[in-house]
């Protein structure tokens, strides 16, 4: 695994500051303060420090439409492009107004008419005018979902490798399972082989769980020690590259009375969820797909958009509004889960990445499921 801290490849970077300028310029945007970490390295292809849980916003990157400059919030150079001029580089201040100053001495500050940001503090609503004293300050956030929604050719390369290492990690949990093993081993076994194939940071908490026979959506009770006869969700998620790469499986170990059954129907409802991944479609299509399965629909998303962290669109059936306006594009990609249940057996949950080709949807995801 290599040491050194290094900018995310040319090509990558710059299909996607063509498509953030893009919508730049469709929202009517003369500059962009961004402080989300997903946003910051979409637009300089800088790795950010990881950090868990939330964080304060601050304007942490600036992107002038009219130059293509870039301004970041860096104490050093390690790991930014050769694009980004030392001179472009703003230190970490603990007085926001010291922040403000340098924001103001960018150019273009001064003439601004519309400032869009990604987020905001009360503090910085009453700072950043004094930066861009001439700029309506709008909301910024609309132009990046737009700009991420749909991935360049070199992102879904990156897709690609992303889930390779998930897969590659899934596997290894796979090989492990057993009874007598533990959920928190067995996910000890998952994350060891993410760090082996070079990636340290996962993308969610539960990877490994007992489905419940008792209750749908739930995991099972107990001491979370896997025994003959349980059905067992995994859910490996990597961060790699900055790409979240996401796949999920069941297994079921031992004998499990009427296990075929229920993948039958996962299986049933897998194909009218593929078969509602279509260019041009309304998002509801997959809610409706569980509708014509006759499966209920689950308490976690349909599906979301795979990209660098959260990316659109979200579809659940909390959202049905949503999910009525949202059209699948080609160059989205999604994670989307199939999720049954059964009494007295368990659950059967299932999740792979989906291309949304011009010619129709595409499985990035290889993993193979319990054939019985």
């Amino acid at each position: 695994m290599s040491t050194e801290v290094l900018a995310d490849d040319t090509a990558l970077r710059h299909g996607r500051r063509e498509r953030a300028l893009a919508q730049m310029a469709e929202h009517d945007l003369d500059v962009l303060v961004l402080g989300r970490q997903a946003n910051i390295r979409y637009i300089t292809g800088a790795p950010q420090l990881w950090v868990a849980g939330t964080r304060p916003f601050g304007p942490s990157c600036v992107l002038v439409r009219a130059t293509g400059a870039i301004h970041l919030l860096s104490t050093w150079d390690e790991g930014v492009p050769e694009d980004i001029p030392h001179e472009n580089l703003y230190g970490i201040s603990w007085n926001p107004v010291n922040t403000v100053a340098a924001l103001r001495r960018i150019e273009g500050a001064a003439t601004a008419r519309r400032v869009g940001t990604d987020a905001l503090s009360p503090s910085f609503a009453q700072l950043l005018p004094t930066a861009f004293p001439d700029a309506e300050l709008v909301d910024g956030e609309l132009a990046m979902r737009a700009a991420r929604r749909i991935k360049t050719a070199d992102e879904i390369r990156a897709l690609r490798e992303s889930i390779k290492v998930a897969e590659m990690a899934l596997s290894a949990a796979v090989s492990e399972l057993r009874p007598g093993m533990d959920e928190t081993n067995l996910a000890g076994v998952l994350l060891e082989a993410l760090a082996a194939g070079g990636v340290s940071t996962p993308s969610n908490q539960d990877v490994a769980w007992v489905t419940s026979r008792e209750h749908p959506w739930r995991r099972a009770g107990g001491d979370g020690r896997i025994q003959s006869g349980d059905l067992v969700a995994l859910s490996s998620g990597v961060v790699a590259g900055g790409y979240v790469g996401e796949v999920g499986r069941t297994w079921p170990v031992g004998s499990v009375p009427g296990v075929a059954e229920v993948f039958g129907r996962w299986g049933r409802l897998w194909d009218k969820l593929i078969d509602a991944c279509q260019p041009g479609a309304p998002a509801a299509d997959l809610l409706a797909a569980y509708q014509a399965a006759g499966e209920p629909l689950p308490a976690m998303p349909v599906a979301r958009g795979l990209g660098m962290g959260f990316d659109p669109p979200v579809v659940s059936g909390s959202l049905p509004d949503t999910a009525a306006v949202e059209r699948l594009q080609p160059g989205m990609v999604l994670a989307v889960t199939g999720y049954v249940w059964k009494p007295e057996v368990g659950a059967v949950f299932g999740r792979e990445a989906v291309l949304i080709a011009p010619d129709g949807p595409e499985v990035l995801t290889t993993s193979p499921f319990w054939r019985g």
